[in-house]
């Protein structure tokens, strides 16, 4: 089988690292990994398989020099938007976790178990988007349904962790649950959310847009559409909530045909890579603490609507930095790989 260069763009970042983590664990084609980051990075190294790799500096020329040919990038848009090209001209794919690609019209925008025929748009461009992490595990979930039943409206609404706005939002959260404990929290600074988050909820999430929307819930919208090809009226309200890791879903879907919650548990249970958590009777169902370092989608409370026949509410969560970052472009790259050989 052949083996692949590949690199990991913002390697000792929280995404980077749990790629890292996925490439050991499943065993990737490589030939060579290069852990890259910026100069500040410089003397640091990864553990990968039992050794340890020096960070390399991202620069222009790297992808060339270390002839690259998968670029899987997790360093931010504006990283994205100066090196990506380099990486693309260098010979290299890129798999891209940022935003930058997300909605240009010539970049595929990928979840592997929706719409892997594509990853066979790379070519134009030489980047693959790989989507926002809440919009990755909710339509895992909306695919097989709407293949079902014709879905016509979805509503989210969004519980996310910490880890989605990076190491640093984690660590205030943390640090203010320590200035908690020290019965210091009134004087706690927070700079990566715009208001405290230990013990409290906050619905923003990025910035707010002229129609009231954030970003993040327009992402949603906007993705979902250009990821399942069809435009699906969907409305978000996105809300961060103080966890650590595992973003959480509440959704309400609006079918064309009346439809049964027993018949949506065997469809779903059927889908790639969906795990059924949902017996009430024993108090089963997902939450952030028990989906961290799976590769799953968890669905449960699975219902009908007590109104109208055609609608049903599920409460769906993943691991945001694996499911929703990391492990859909390891997928991504794995599902690259296996086109590519069949040529």
């Amino acid at each position: 089988m052949r083996k692949y260069n590949v690199a990991v763009v913002g390697a000792n970042g929280a995404v980077g690292e749990e790629i890292l983590t996925i490439l050991q664990e499943i065993d990737f084609p490589l030939n060579k990994l290069v852990p890259l980051a910026s100069a500040r990075s410089l003397g640091k190294t990864v553990e990968f398989n039992g050794k340890s790799i020096a960070i390399q500096e991202l620069t222009n020329d790297i992808f060339k020099e270390e002839e690259i040919e998968i670029a899987l990038f997790s360093a931010g848009g504006s990283v994205s938007s100066e090196f990506a090209s380099d990486a693309v001209k260098a010979g290299a794919v890129v798999i891209d976790n940022t935003s930058h690609f997300r909605m240009d019209e010539n970049v595929p925008l990928v979840v592997p178990e929706v719409n892997p025929e594509d990853i066979a748009k790379w070519k134009d461009t030489g980047v693959i988007a790989n989507p926002n992490c809440s919009t990755i595990q909710m339509v895992q979930a909306l695919k097989p349904l709407d293949e079902a039943y014709d879905i016509k409206r979805v509503d989210a609404s969004t519980y996310q962790a910490t880890s989605g706005g990076g190491k640093t939002a984690m660590e205030e959260l943390v640090s203010q649950m320590q200035d908690f404990f020290a019965f210091k929290l009134d004087d706690a600074e927070h700079k990566a959310f715009p208001h405290q988050i230990a013990l409290n909820v906050i619905p923003q999430i990025d910035v707010f847009m002229e129609n009231g929307y954030t970003k993040e819930e327009m992402k949603m919208v906007n993705e979902t559409s250009k990821i399942m090809h069809k435009d699906i009226p969907l409305s978000a309200t996105c809300v961060r909530v103080p966890t650590l890791r595992g973003h959480a879903e509440s959704l309400t879907l609006t079918f064309a045909c009346d439809v049964d919650a027993n018949e949506v548990r065997e469809v779903l249970a059927k889908a790639p890579n969906i795990v059924i958590l949902d017996n009430i009777d024993e108090s089963l169902y997902p939450m952030p603490a028990t989906c961290v370092d799976m590769n799953e989608t968890f669905v449960g409370r699975i219902r009908n609507d007590t109104y109208a026949k055609n609608m049903i509410h599920m409460f769906v969560v993943a691991d945001n930095l694996r499911v929703g970052a990391a492990t859909n472009a390891v997928r991504i790259a794995q599902k690259w790989v296996e086109m590519e050989g069949e040529k």
